[in-house]
């Protein structure tokens, strides 16, 4: 005789029934109560899997206050979100971290005023149970409103502002413009100069710092030896075109990203200099869809975006199921990458 109280859709009551426990029990193992015995956890799950039990998600948000859905939040315009194959790459490993978590993505793009409000009001609004933060400019007014969001949120490295009580996933990347620096010196290298972010970006400041760590450079030199391509292929070129002008025995550059030193190889190229034997290249980002592919395939710093987005979502998921995380920020290492670009 069948324990299923009716025909169709199993309920809660029929998964409780053929595991032999109460109906509370069955209903803490589904939501991952800490309070249940491993008998009573196997039980229940094996009736699950027997019924085809699918829970009922609308009850299961009253019940729990929980969406199934974290939202992920870039401060960035549009075109730069798809213009820069750095952010599809963010927004695959995001989706897929998640997905690995049965967590829903809800991708939230916020740079004027008016997204600012919206995306305020929705993050408040209960429709997701948490957030990760894409916020790295300077004067972004998204920190401080995630601050007072009632929800947990994890940043991508380091926003601007205060970082007290703040929970951060942040690569070594000022170590990684010391790696990248200290290769081209080891090559020999004589006048390196440096192709930087926007330094309204932690990142770019922190990579900046590391070539000026590795070459010692004084203030003269860095207003002699760098220049912003704004971390975009067109910026890398003009900035690579600006440093050949300004330094013509320019003999090797680190650029700060994959994207700038796509750009910046055919400034080179326009200008007849050979890499790697005239000007030597390191980037950063390891970037698949660039770095392999550029001529020559390009040496860089390489930052696990991925791993990132994994740690974030990690310890997302630690906060929702309120264990005790401290507020930190975490720093994963960089590494070199070499290929025939130096």
């Amino acid at each position: 005789m069948s324990v299923q109280s009716h025909p169709g859709r199993p309920t809660l009551e029929d998964v409780a029934a053929k595991a032999g426990v109460s109906r509370a029990t069955a209903s803490r193992v589904l939501n991952s109560s800490p309070r249940v015995s491993p008998e009573a956890q196997e039980a229940v799950t094996a009736a699950v899997t027997a019924l085809g039990y699918q829970p009922n998600q609308a009850a299961r948000a009253l019940v729990t206050r929980r969406t199934g859905a974290v939202a992920v939040v870039f401060s960035e315009p549009e075109p730069k979100i798809f213009a820069d194959p750095h952010f599809a790459w963010l927004i695959r490993a995001a989706a897929r971290s998640l997905a690995d978590a049965d967590v829903q993505m809800v991708l939230l793009l916020v740079h004027s005023p008016e997204d600012m409000a919206r995306a305020r009001r929705f993050l408040a609004g209960g429709h997701v149970d948490g957030a990760l933060v894409f916020a790295p400019h300077k004067g972004d007014q998204l920190p401080a409103a995630a601050r007072k969001l009632p929800l947990p949120v994890v940043y991508a490295g380091r926003p601007w502002g205060p970082l007290r009580g703040l929970h951060l996933v942040d690569h070594d990347n000022e170590g990684g413009g010391v790696l990248a620096t200290e290769h081209l010196i080891a090559l020999g290298r004589k006048r390196i100069g440096s192709v930087t972010g926007p330094l309204d970006e932690h990142s770019a400041v922190d990579r900046l710092a590391g070539w000026r760590a590795a070459t010692g450079a004084s203030d003269e030199d860095v207003a002699l030896l760098t220049e912003d391509g704004g971390f975009s292929r067109e910026g890398g070129k003009r900035a690579m075109a600006a440093l050949l002008a300004r330094v013509p025995d320019l003999d090797a550059v680190f650029v700060a990203s994959d994207l700038m030193a796509d750009g910046a190889l055919e400034a080179l190229r326009a200008a007849g200099r050979r890499v790697p034997e005239d000007v030597a290249v390191v980037g950063f980002d390891d970037h698949p869809a660039i770095a392999p592919h550029t001529t020559p395939p390009l040496t860089t710093v390489r930052q696990d975006t991925g791993d990132q987005v994994k740690h974030m979502v990690t310890h997302l998921l630690r906060l929702l199921r309120e264990e005790p995380v401290r507020a930190r920020r975490e720093v994963l290492p960089t590494a070199l990458v070499t290929r025939g670009s130096a």
